[in-house]
Parts: structure tokens; C-alpha cells; sequence
């Protein structure tokens, strides 16, 4: 059986069917039988009719005694009575007259169902639209019933009962002998069945397989099919990151004795263990021959951006330029005015290049940083994108707030760059995603916090309590305290109504607190109106910043002790726990209060409930994976996530480890098995999952 065919030939698709399902991926046998049940139903045993109660979800067997159609208004309905000699059950079927030839009288049926009560005739007992299935003419013997029957999501043009009999009789012809991907070695290291065995099982599962197994997806067979996917995937991050650590870079960056007196210059507060074992492992990255790529996270307020700065610091004073990129203009701009700061007293040039840099000035910002004038140069990933010459590039740090398409080397050496690459998450990341989407990456975790810092109160209010929220800024203020108020960004697209919404929510806190210096912040001000506003803001001067943009990075005022989260249902769990994590920076006692509006849904209940249970980001991280699923919180497509097929990456994390280490271990060992190899290149699997463009 070749499994490459295309899935026109198999039997019951053709080539319309094939055309249709070519739309939604499935252009092989092999495509199909990856479409695996979403959960299976134990349809074995047959209940006797007069045993039935409402609500019995069952099958039954017997004969059709009586069988007619009638219509009511626009509805044509064909009812049958069946017969098991205990007793007759109704079943209904809504528009489907062509069911008369085929449920006819007299004919044995086995129905599986919901049981009710008849709404005409109180004593009877029925079953709307059961499934069926004609015993005689079945010649697999029961496909719909009578077995652990698979239930699957519909397919391009198939429905269920279409697509569970095509895929029971495809599965049937799997040969016991199918050519395997994985030589016996691994398979006995992996514990897991042969490929033709996985295939079957999953579709035509035996009496031996255990339902709360197959419905956990870890019968043999389903185990088998997700290891193999995890593998291959992993296996070709393996081999990109061995082919990386193969390259040689133009240059080796040492840290000097400038560097170590400029670095002096920057540090607001003495390092902490964490960061210090960062750094030196960024030193050792930047020192080698070979190029860095590494993935820095840590929870909000670790101290990740000061990290990358002294990065820079190292680069530059070997003669180097350095580049910053953030995913959105707001962030580029927020870090060059956090790098501007913490660089003022080092003779370095900060550049900003976003799309507001506009006709000469963006013409001599470009000539600055092709002449190496500019050291550290700010934007967002149009930096690289858009091929900006740099004098001399070493270094490209990316700030990927979980928001788009993960910085590869390779995009950097693609336009020309020969750059040491640094990618940095705001918040910190689930494991399943470090080991995916940045699975070719060395790690390190910025797992400190400075000391000092005392635990933030994180109260869930909704409007109502307004007047509670109002009195602790009054009162926060009244002590010399300051306070953050947070709105929801308004889109970039509409940013007339953002400032008219940050200007009346400004209006309304003033007035709600006289004799209090309320600030704004929002979208359309300058750059240099945004410093002047920060800057006052850090001073003391203003007491509540009422805010539109994010001050999600780069703010650290130690005498902010409030931050109020208007609208709190609206944002996602890692920006809130990045708003939050503006206060609680010196040693006096602070809050967070995640103001709600309306009735809240479960999603954004869930949300709200976990920053209210902890403060912990990488706990965060983790239950904002189970709240939203991988799909939505990696938003697979930008996220650069692999398209998998079978495994998911919420549900079989335990899986996913154990991949991991055997494809790095089949790597490290050398060149791979013929047989994987083979299968990796017969299949595209490293091209499906975005893994060819590297070599």
C-alpha cells in the first residue's frame, strides 16, 4: 500500500471529493489517515428497549415493524418503529424521504442515540436522528455501531458517517509490514508500536483497547503516531541547531576594559545572581567563533532589558553596532526611551527608526547608522525587513512579546547580516513553546528578582466598586504615594478616538480627585512629549498617569504603588501581568486592582481569576496555555509554530520531552538513521514544518 497516493484512489473519494479535500490539506492516503477521531463512543453493547429511561445515550438492535413518512409545515419526517422483542422504540429523521428504501420494514437496523420521551405521546420513548446502520448490507461487519466506534470532525466535504466508513476500510488495508519511519531502536527506546499497527488502531480499535485511553489519546496507537510527529519536528530542530553551531561569524566580541568601566556607568543597582549568569553566558556566546542564538526570558521586573543593554554595551565597545527590535512602534519607541536613560552617562548615540521618522530627518537618522555614528539602533523587525545598512551589525536583540514570528539568525543572515542574535520575551513563556517555537535556541532564565521587592495585592473589582478603587489612589496619594491608570489601546487605526477616550478618562480621574496632578499618556503624542511626561512622572510632579499606551516596558518608578486596570476583561493574562508588574519595584506595599465592566465571560473570568491566585509568571504562562489552547495563544501561524497533525502541544507536553531528547540524542550520535532520514525527506516534514530554509 503506498500511502504517497494520491487520495483520489482511495476508495469512496474520487476526484471530486479529492479537489475538495486538497483545499483543506488532505492530498494523500497518508493525509487522511492523520485526520484522527476527536473521541471515540463504546457502542458494543445493546440495551434492551424495555429497559430504556430518557437520557440513556445507547444502542439497540432490532427489527423495523413500522416505518412512513408524513409531513408537518415544511418539514418532511420519516418515522420507524423498532422492534427487539422486548419492546418498540420511535426514531425520527428530519428530511430524509431517500430513508424509506433504505429503513424499510422489516429490515434489522442497530440505532445509537439519545433516548427521550415522546413530546406527542408522553410514554413513548424516542430517538431523534439516531445513527444507523443496516446489519445485512454491512460487509465490514459494524462500522457505525456495534464497536468502540471513532466520532470525527467533519472533513472538506465528508461528513461523519461518510468519512468513518472511507476511513475504516482504508485503515483495514494497512499492511501489518508497512514500511517504518523509526528503525527498531528507537522504537524500543520510545516504547511505541509499529507504524501499521498506530495507523489501524486509531481508526478500527479492538475489544482489548480501553475507551478512557482512546479518548485521552493514549492508546498504543495514538502515543506511537504524536511521538512520531514530536520527533520528527524536533528532529528538525536538532539538526538546525547543529548545522548553526557549525557556522563561523565574521568576528568575536571580548569583553574589555571599556566595556567593564561603561557597564560600571549604567547600573543603577548591583546585579543580581541570575543576571550575572546570563550575561556570562551571552559572553561566552559573543566570545566564540561560532554564532549566538539565544532566547533570554524571565518574569516581569527580573531585569531582562538591562541584560540585553549590557549585551550591546559589550559589542559596541568592540567596535559594533547594535539593534533593537520590538513587534510594535509603541514598545520601539518605549525602549529607546528606557536605553536613552540608562545610556545618558555613556558617550554611545541611541537611534530611533520607526515609520513617524519621516523625509530628512529619517534620511540622516539611515545616514548615522550606515556610518556607524548611531551604536544602538531602535525600531521594529522592518529594521531587518526592509534591509537598513548598517556600518557594521553584531548584534540584533529582539523583544518578541509573544506577538510575531520568532527572529532567526538566518532572517538576519538572509539580508546580509552576519549578527549574533538575542531574543527576549516580555513575560515569561510556556516550556511547550521554549521547546517549539524556540527550540533550536539556547536558553537561558533570568529566575531573580532584585532584592527588595515586596509582593503585589492583586484585587479583582468591577465597576460598581468605583468608589472603593478611588479612595486607595486618594488615599496611596495622600502618603506621597503615586498611581498608574491603564485603558485598553484603542487600535492603531483608530487613533483620533484613542486620544478623545485617553483625554476624557484623564478629565474624569482629575475631577474625581481634586488637588491631585493627573497626567496623560497616549498614542499621538511626540516621542519627546512622551519623555517629558515619564520624566515628570518619575520626578513626582504628576501623582496618576492616566495611560492609553502600554507602560508595559522600560517604567520603573519605585513610588508607584497602584495600578489600576480599567477594563481589565479586555487584555490578555500576559500583558495584565506585565501592567502589574509596573508597581511593587521599591519596598513599600502595593496594589493591583483589575477593574471589570459587565457580565464577564468564562474565558475572561478564568483570566482575571489566575492573576487574582498568583503572582508567579511562568505559572501564568502555563495556565494561559490550558485557558486559550495552543492555536489561539500562539497564534500558530505568525508564531512560527510547527502545523502538526496529531499531537497537540497543551496535551501531550509529557510527550513532547521525550521526543526532544531522543532527536537531539539521534543528532548528537551523527548522521541519522536511512530510515528516518528517508521518511523526513520522502514526507517534506521539515518543509511542513518550516524547517528547510536553513542550510
Amino acid at each position: 500500500m503506498d500511502l504517497h497516493a494520491p487520495v483520489q484512489y482511495v476508495k469512496g473519494i474520487g476526484p471530486q471529493r479529492a479537489e475538495a479535500l486538497s483545499k483543506v490539506g488532505v492530498r494523500t492516503a497518508e493525509d487522511l489517515l492523520l485526520h484522527l477521531p476527536m473521541r471515540y463512543e463504546d457502542r458494543r453493547s445493546f440495551a434492551r428497549v424495555a429497559d430504556l429511561r430518557p437520557g440513556m445515550r445507547v444502542s439497540v438492535s432490532g427489527e423495523i415493524a413500522v416505518a412512513g413518512l408524513r409531513r408537518a409545515r415544511r418539514l418532511t419526517i420519516y418515522e420507524v418503529r423498532l422492534d427487539d422483542g422486548s419492546g418498540r422504540l420511535k426514531a425520527i429523521f428530519f428530511n430524509q424521504p431517500y430513508l424509506r428504501e433504505t429503513l424499510a420494514r422489516g429490515k434489522k437496523v442497530v440505532f445509537y442515540g439519545l433516548v427521550e420521551r415522546d413530546a406527542l405521546a408522553s410514554r413513548l420513548l424516542v430517538m431523534r436522528s439516531p445513527q444507523w446502520e443496516v446489519v445485512e448490507q454491512d460487509e465490514h461487519g459494524g462500522i457505525h455501531t456495534g464497536r468502540l466506534v471513532p466520532v470525527y470532525e467533519k472533513l472538506g466535504p465528508l461528513t461523519v458517517k461518510p468519512l468513518r466508513r472511507i476511513l475504516a476500510h482504508l485503515a483495514g488495508q494497512v499492511p501489518e509490514g508497512l514500511e517504518d519511519s523509526l528503525p527498531p531502536d528507537v522504537r524500543e527506546r520510545l516504547s511505541v508500536v509499529g507504524r501499521g499497527e498506530a495507523l489501524r488502531r486509531v481508526h478500527l480499535p479492538g475489544d482489548d483497547d480501553r475507551l478512557e485511553r482512546l479518548n485521552a489519546f493514549r492508546s498504543p496507537g495514538h502515543v506511537r503516531l504524536i511521538l512520531e510527529e514530536l520527533l520528527l519536528f524536533q528532529l528538525g530542530l536538532a539538526r538546525r541547531r547543529s548545522r548553526l553551531r557549525a557556522e563561523r561569524k565574521r568576528a568575536g566580541f571580548e569583553v574589555r576594559d571599556a566595556a567593564r568601566e561603561a557597564v560600571k556607568r549604567i547600573l543603577p543597582f548591583p546585579l543580581t545572581g541570575a543576571q550575572k549568569r546570563v550575561l556570562r553566558e551571552i559572553a561566552d556566546d559573543l566570545r566564540s567563533p561560532h554564532p549566538m542564538n539565544r532566547l533570554v526570558q524571565g518574569d516581569v521586573g527580573s531585569g531582562k532589558t538591562l541584560v540585553a543593554l549590557l549585551s550591546m554595551v559589550v559589542v559596541i565597545e568592540s567596535g559594533w553596532q547594535s539593534a533593537l527590535m520590538a513587534p510594535t512602534e509603541i514598545l520601539a519607541e518605549q525602549h529607546f526611551l528606557t536605553l536613552r536613560h540608562l545610556l545618558r552617562r555613556c558617550p554611545y548615540r541611541v537611534e530611533l527608526l520607526t515609520s513617524a521618522v519621516k523625509g530628512r530627518e529619517r534620511e540622516a537618522a539611515l545616514a548615522r547608522i550606515a556610518s556607524g555614528e548611531a551604536q544602538v539602533v531602535v525600531g521594529t523587525h522592518a529594521l531587518i525587513q526592509e534591509g537598513v545598512v548598517f556600518h557594521r551589525l553584531g548584534l540584533a536583540v529582539a523583544d518578541e512579546q509573544h506577538r510575531f514570528g520568532v527572529l532567526q539568525r538566518e532572517d538576519l543572515r538572509n539580508k546580509g547580516y552576519d549578527a549574533d542574535a538575542l531574543v527576549m520575551t516580555a513575560t515569561p513563556i510556556p516550556r511547550t513553546l521554549a521547546l517549539t517555537a524556540y527550540g533550536d535556541l539556547d536558553v537561558s532564565v533570568v529566575d531573580e528578582k532584585p532584592p527588595g521587592r515586596t509582593p503585589i495585592r492583586t484585587e479583582l473589582r468591577s465597576a460598581s466598586e468605583r468608589r472603593e478603587v478611588l479612595s486607595l489612589v486618594r488615599r496611596e496619594v495622600a502618603e506621597g504615594r503615586q498611581a498608574y491608570v491603564v485603558y485598553p489601546l484603542v487600535e492603531e487605526s483608530e487613533k483620533l478616538e484613542d486620544v478623545r477616550a485617553a483625554t476624557e478618562a484623564a478629565a474624569e480621574w482629575a475631577a474625581a480627585l481634586p488637588g491631585v496632578r493627573v497626567g496623560l499618556l497616549h498614542g499621538r503624542m511626540r516621542s519627546a512629549e512622551k519623555e517629558a511626561t515619564m520624566a515628570a512622572f518619575s520626578r513626582g510632579e504628576i501623582q496618576v498617569l492616566v495611560s492609553t499606551t502600554v507602560v508595559e516596558v522600560g517604567v520603573d518608578v519605585e513610588n508607584a504603588t497602584v495600578m489600576v486596570i480599567e477594563h481589565a476583561e479586555r487584555f490578555g493574562l500576559a500583558q495584565l501581568h506585565q501592567l502589574r508588574g509596573r508597581v511593587g519595584r521599591g519596598r513599600a506595599a502595593s496594589t493591583c486592582v483589575l477593574l471589570a465592566y459587565g457580565r464577564l465571560s468564562e474565558l475572561a473570568r478564568a483570566r482575571l481569576e489566575v492573576m487574582t491566585g498568583t503572582e508567579d509568571g511562568f505559572a501564568i504562562a502555563e495556565r494561559d496555555l490550558e485557558i486559550r489552547g495552543p492555536g489561539d495563544f500562539f497564534g500558530t501561524r505568525q508564531w512560527g509554530m510547527p502545523a502538526l497533525r496529531v499531537a497537540d502541544l497543551v496535551r501531550d507536553r509529557d510527550l513532547l520531552e521525550r521526543a526532544r531528547a531522543e532527536a537531539f540524542r539521534l543528532v548528537g550520535e551523527g548522521p541519522l538513521p536511512a530510515s528516518l532520514a528517508a521518511f523526513l525527506e520522502k514526507g517534506g516534514w521539515e518543509k511542513r514544518f518550516g524547517l528547510a530554509r536553513v542550510g
